[in-house]
């Protein structure tokens, strides 16, 4: 469920939460943590629930780049560090468009929500997520 919710005690796998000024949020994500899910990630997809979205996971910090190639929902790309801390947000990147979406350096993560998401529920940079994925001695909000 989207919205403010009060954080479990443990990380999930499959969960990531996010908070900011804006509050705490919940979603259930798809993992992609392999060259081959990182490069199929959302495409060929009709449509994502609101809660949902997929959490793409690189082993070391990086600079990255997405884009929307065989994807046919909008979505929110939000960069994040490896503390956990969004770094960039590229908002409604535009259905099956193949120009590159630059994120920034030293990534390790990307976190994609539906197109429009991240305004409506004042997902800002330097919002921070929590996730076990995210070496949790240096995460900003550990599990």
């Amino acid at each position: 469920m989207v919205g403010a919710q009060h954080v479990a005690a443990e990380c999930s796998e499959n969960t990531v939460w996010i908070r900011g000024d804006f509050g705490e949020a919940r979603f259930s994500v798809e993992i992609a943590d392999t060259q081959r899910s990182r490069a199929i990630g959302l495409m060929n997809r009709p449509s994502m629930p609101t809660s949902e979205g997929m959490l793409f996971i690189y082993p070391r910090p990086q600079p990255l780049s997405f884009w929307m190639r065989n994807t046919l929902i909008s979505l929110d790309m939000l960069f994040v560090d490896p503390t956990g801390t969004v770094s960039h947000i590229h908002h409604n990147a535009i259905p099956l468009d193949e120009t590159s979406i630059y994120g920034g350096d030293g990534l390790t993560h990307v976190l994609e929500i539906n197109g429009g998401l991240s305004r409506m529920l004042g997902i800002e940079e330097g919002a921070q997520l929590r996730h076990p994925s995210f070496d949790q001695n240096n995460a900003a909000w550990p599990c």
